[in-house]
């Protein structure tokens, strides 16, 4: 079910007339980022689905890299997946770029990304599917690269 071109200028228009700086959306064949570049409405990826894509593991270090950790930009309940999409943003040992969406933080009926703050490795989920977490809470913890 993809978006034809008339439909997303038109979502771009709508989130132009509003402070959205970020939108998502998830469908079973693509995913559509729309963001803000100054004063416009950009896509900002290919919106290829790469859910299904294999995943290599980073071998093991001796000394492993440092921990870098997404915190928490409000109080809200932290998602490990999109309540419509049944595989999670991320797994412990998954390469991620900068960027990427980690989870979503839920605060009432709006879902905001939690996105990786660099390029790594995600080490764990420090937080349960469905958890309350307050501002600055730890919520991931990446190996950076």
């Amino acid at each position: 079910m993809r978006k034809a071109p008339h439909e997303l200028r038109e979502i771009a228009g709508w989130m132009a007339a509003t402070d959205i700086g970020f939108l998502e959306l998830r469908m079973p064949d693509a995913i559509v980022r729309l963001g803000r570049r100054g004063d416009e409405v950009v896509t900002l990826d290919d919106g290829q689905r790469d859910d299904d894509a294999p995943v290599t593991p980073r071998p093991a270090a001796t000394n492993p890299p440092p921990l870098d950790t997404v915190t928490s930009a409000s109080v809200g309940v932290f998602l490990h997946a999109h309540p419509c999409a049944p595989a999670p943003f991320a797994r412990a040992g998954v390469h991620v770029r900068a960027g990427q969406t980690l989870g979503l933080l839920r605060i009432g009926v709006l879902l905001l990304p939690v996105a990786a703050s660099r390029a790594g490795t995600v080490a764990a989920l420090r937080v349960e599917d469905g958890a309350t977490v307050g501002y600055g809470a730890a919520l991931v913890d990446l190996h950076s690269l």
